[in-house]
């Protein structure tokens, strides 16, 4: 029963985030391949280049992607309560962000 809720779990986030790199101007794709997704979610948050090596730091990895989900919830529009979500439960707030109604703002 566990494996079939951590599927569940994966599809949202898979389909939520390939809805939201599209809407981003990315490729929906991108979001299925390992390190290359946290790449593009980057880029779309705004952030340098470099940012990306200190995704693999302990625990600099972990402030890193909370402040990645501020900067993508600023970018779409959303407040700072959404990037709590985006943070803690990306399987219902990527499948928000992705067929909501917000814009991804350059």
């Amino acid at each position: 029963m566990m494996t079939l809720i951590n599927i569940a779990i994966i599809v949202a986030v898979c389909i939520g985030m390939w809805k939201t790199f599209e809407k981003a101007g990315e490729y929906g794709w991108a979001c299925l391949i390992p390190f290359y997704n946290l790449w593009v979610l980057n880029r779309m948050g705004g952030k340098e280049w470099y940012w990306f090596i200190g995704y693999f730091i302990p625990v600099v990895n972990i402030i890193l992607m909370i402040l990645l989900s501020i900067a993508l919830a600023k970018k779409f529009g959303q407040p700072g309560v959404f990037a709590a979500g985006l943070f803690l439960l990306p399987f219902i707030f990527y499948p928000i962000l992705g067929f909501g109604e917000s814009k991804y703002q350059k």
